[in-house]
């Protein structure tokens, strides 16, 4: 056949074979989406805060923020002395170190909750009743008037049967205040634990469903977190992965999976010294989260260290190292959300964060503007690697650890473009890969 000649295409098969098969996959192709829609597409927060409702003032994030910028003028009063602490590389202490401060001045929270469950404790009726109450004029108030965290909610207590009646009401309370005080704030979070029956989720959903339909709100417009602090969350008497059924079971309501480093270790027998988000039993546990959760658009929360960042500078150094490590460990696990317990946390929060990103930056920016390009390079990369490598400078752009004008710069491209490659529709991914 001579060069430029064109090649003569057969086929064997009817038309209507592709079109039996294709109706034949019809519900899972409707099954596919409804499952696993993919990732919502927004901001994720770096952390969690928990603060105890009683505790909960209008100067909450402030004063973190405060106290947390302390710190480091007490410990690490500049780059060196933080790097060195740390054990950071010294071309990134400076850079790394000013935005820590930054992002302590600008937004030291990312995602708060105020807690009424183990934080908080069994208190009188009244007393939580009050609570509740303050914190969603507060919360309100906050978004209102612009010092909100980008995210903002309660972790209430949960639904086994000897405070079930206790955490609806302070639900209901908390809402109907925010309601009250004009609507529910885009970021708001709601976070259900001590799970161990997907049947409690189920319960969950439905208590949130009612609510929708007494306040006239959109059906499924308030989501809510799992924490998994049980055995039973993870594996089910009969082997199957219990966790996978609470993601169903909330009928497109759960937006994460948090892990409960103490209550989940505890509960497998783990003595307190042992207890970690590093033990082996820990790094199971999220595991199995991880992949139930994968493509379903929930995000998986690693848990807290208890080792708190206080008293004299080699201690407070000490835990910082623990807090660093943990964080950095987490994030190369795909775990991009963890807890922090403690202002002194903060630091090395951020430390980690955007030491992970500054790292990785400028490889990550090459490799997707070769693939944009088609320019090759050392590393053979596929749509799927495009998408994490645009879902990893999104990230990165919006904890702060990257500026929009170095990111468009090194790549060639807008936001708008990096949410296209982040979140591309199931077809168009597949397509690509063929």
């Amino acid at each position: 056949m001579g060069q430029g000649q064109q090649e003569r295409v057969t086929t064997s098969l009817a038309g209507a074979v592709a079109e039996e098969i294709g109706a034949s996959l019809a519900p899972v192709d409707a099954e596919l989406e409804r499952r696993y829609p993919g990732d919502p597409g927004t901001r994720q927060p770096v952390h969690t805060v928990y603060v105890p409702g009683d505790a909960f003032t209008a100067d909450t994030l402030r004063d973190w923020g405060d106290r947390a910028l302390a710190a480091l003028d007490e410990h690490a009063p500049d780059a060196p002395a933080f790097a060195a602490a740390l054990g950071l590389d010294e071309t990134l202490a400076d850079d790394v170190y000013a935005r820590v401060r930054a992002k302590l001045e600008r937004e030291p929270v990312e995602d708060l909750r105020v807690d009424f469950e183990d934080g908080y404790g069994s208190r009188p009726d009244a007393e939580e009743d009050e609570a509740a109450a303050r914190a969603a004029r507060l919360i309100a108030e906050a978004y209102a008037d612009g010092t909100a965290a980008p995210y903002m909610g309660i972790r209430m207590k949960c639904m086994e049967a000897a405070v079930r009646d206790r955490g609806i009401r302070t639900l209901d309370i908390f809402l109907t205040g925010l309601l009250e005080a004009g609507a529910l704030p885009d970021g708001l979070v709601l976070t259900l634990p001590k799970v161990t029956y997907a049947e409690q989720v189920t319960a969950m959903a439905r208590l949130l469903d009612a609510f929708e339909k007494t306040r006239g709100l959109e059906p499924g417009r308030i989501g809510f977190e799992i924490q998994v602090e049980t055995s039973q969350s993870i594996l089910a008497t009969d082997g199957t992965a219990t966790v996978a059924r609470m993601i169903q079971a909330a009928e497109g309501r759960a937006t994460g999976l948090h892990y409960g480093t103490f209550d989940y270790s505890a509960c497998l027998g783990v003595s307190a010294a042992h207890q970690a988000s590093d033990h082996p039993a820990a790094d199971h546990a999220k595991a199995v989260m991880q992949v139930a959760a994968a493509g379903t658009g929930v995000r998986v929360c690693d848990g807290s260290t208890n080792v708190l960042p206080v008293g004299p500078t080699e201690k407070v150094h000490d835990a910082w190292r623990l807090h660093y490590g943990l964080t950095r460990r987490a994030l190369a696990r795909a775990y991009y959300q963890g807890w922090d317990m403690h202002p002194g946390h903060l630091p090395t929060r951020y430390a980690a964060v955007f030491a992970f990103y500054r790292e990785g930056f400028e490889r990550a920016a090459a490799r997707l503007a070769r693939y944009v390009d088609r320019a090759g390079g050392d590393v053979m990369d596929e749509p799927a690697t495009a998408k994490a490598l645009a879902g990893y400078l999104l990230r990165g752009l919006d904890c702060g650890a990257l500026d929009p004008a170095e990111v468009a710069r090194q790549t060639g491209l807008t936001r708008a473009d990096l949410e296209g490659f982040a979140s591309p529709r199931r077809g168009d991914l597949t397509a690509t890969a063929r």
